[in-house]
């Protein structure tokens, strides 16, 4: 059930992305009276999952998702129709509108991409506002949780400043900082201290795996998750969401200083003082050889640690009139964050092009469970990122168009259909091998996560 969530999340979302996109091209083209051959929503080789022709276009569902398409008369596309442009121009072709009006088309899907992702920021921002746990409330540090951290240059109790020179506003912006930043400072035991991000952070990060969590959290209590039937001290009245505050007699506040004390008293039988209920408790428990109580930590949500006060959470509500600026600036942050993520990937050096990702990795973000706020903020995410992607200019793409029609408006020669047909084979061919790249990328961590 929980696939076909996922799976239902993620077709949706592609589905109304590409729906709009494509309108982005059909609506100018119709004020144009360009003629519209076909409107599609996926791609329709051999055969359609449904059809219907209305006036002089058809509209259709393809079997094969991988996209979209409009099919204009008179434009050299993925429909590689040599044989149409071998006829005279017709005034309704694409190829017989001024290069103004061809611009508009070809610009139109990027435009509507980068305006719905504003609009759901926007409406998201309105509805559920934000609530987040701000980076400076993390008053005694980070939690480091793998040698990822510790080759960063991280140490538990460590209270990150600033990266690349700017401060950090949220906790949960602080991975995407590390991702796409080159330097950061520290202030550790007092001290003041910067350190170089290494180039290759990306790559041991993508190695690292998905399904290891985040390198870094916040400081947690010590709240026990879980004890075993098998463990030493099932029978010691120690029970689950008991947060342990004491050990020995030695006071504790995070979970990261349990494993210290406890090696201590190895082979001892100790008190434990715990909190339960807003009382506390004291609890005798036999610690083993290896210093374990027999135990499973179980973390708490930020939520959670705000209502027992060990972090403040910052909580914001928009009017409508506030969720505009806001809606705007958060795309705008979205999609610079987006642009120094893909500077990285074209940089061998960082390894970040083994995190690309296909079908896989994108339907992998959308939740196990139906949650509006989440979609939303993905199929945002999504638009901003299909807007950026498509002003590349490689041709097959709209910016591959753009460039060409661009080049034609200064020089004023426009390119032969000769040319701009060999070039869009070889953007077809640049794409299909990306496609495969990133589809091969998920195929082998899953093959890895699995073996």
């Amino acid at each position: 059930m929980e696939v076909l969530i996922k799976v239902s999340q993620f077709i949706l979302s592609l589905s109304i992305l590409i729906v709009l996109h494509e309108l982005g091209h059909f609506i100018p083209a119709k004020l144009f009276k360009t003629k519209v051959e076909k409107f599609y929503l996926f791609f329709d080789y051999k055969f359609s999952l449904f059809k219907k022709k209305v006036g002089e276009t058809v509209y259709g569902i393809g079997w094969i998702p991988l996209g979209g398409y409009v099919k204009i008369a008179g434009m050299i596309d993925e429909s590689m129709d040599t044989e149409q442009m071998k006829e005279e121009p017709k005034p309704w072709e694409f190829r017989s509108k001024p290069a103004w009006q061809r611009l508009i088309i070809m610009l139109g899907g990027v435009t509507v991409n980068f305006i719905l992702g504003i609009l759901l920021y926007i409406l998201i921002l309105n509805i559920w506002g934000e609530r987040y746990l701000p980076n400076e409330n993390i008053k005694d540090g980070i939690w480091v949780q793998d040698q990822l951290g510790t080759d960063l240059g991280l140490k538990t109790g460590d209270k990150i400043l600033t990266i690349d020179g700017s401060p950090v506003r949220r906790f949960s912006d602080l991975l995407p900082e590390f991702v796409n930043g080159n330097s950061y400072t520290i202030e550790r035991n007092g001290e003041v201290i910067d350190n170089e991000i290494p180039v290759d952070f990306i790559s041991k990060l993508v190695d690292r795996g998905r399904n290891e969590g985040n390198f870094i959290l916040p400081r947690m209590p010590f709240v026990i998750g879980q004890i075993s039937d098998t463990s030493h001290n099932k029978n010691s009245g120690l029970k689950v969401k008991d947060i342990v505050t004491s050990i020995g007699g030695k006071p504790i506040t995070y979970y990261d200083e349990a494993k210290d004390i406890l090696s201590e008293f190895s082979g001892e039988s100790i008190d434990l003082t715990v909190r339960r209920d807003d009382q506390s408790v004291t609890i005798p428990v036999k610690v083993n050889e290896k210093g374990a109580i027999g135990v499973v930590f179980g973390g708490l949500s930020f939520n959670d640690m705000n209502k027992l006060g060990y972090y403040d959470l910052e909580t914001r509500a928009y009017s409508f009139g506030e969720a505009i600026p806001a809606g705007i600036k958060k795309s705008y942050n979205t999609l610079a964050s987006y642009v120094k993520q893909f500077k990285k990937i074209l940089n061998p050096k960082t390894g970040a092009y083994k995190g690309l990702g296909g079908f896989i990795t994108i339907g992998s973000i959308f939740p196990a469970e139906w949650d509006w706020q989440t979609f939303l903020s993905i199929t945002a995410f999504l638009s901003i990122m299909l807007g950026f992607m498509n002003l590349l200019p490689i041709p097959a793409l709209d910016g591959g168009h753009v460039v060409f029609t661009l080049v034609e408006m200064i020089s004023g020669r426009k390119p032969s259909d000769k040319f701009l047909e060999y070039a869009q084979i070889a953007g077809f061919v640049i794409l299909m091998g990306l496609l495969l790249f990133a589809n091969g990328n998920d195929v082998y961590r899953w093959l890895t996560d699995k073996f």
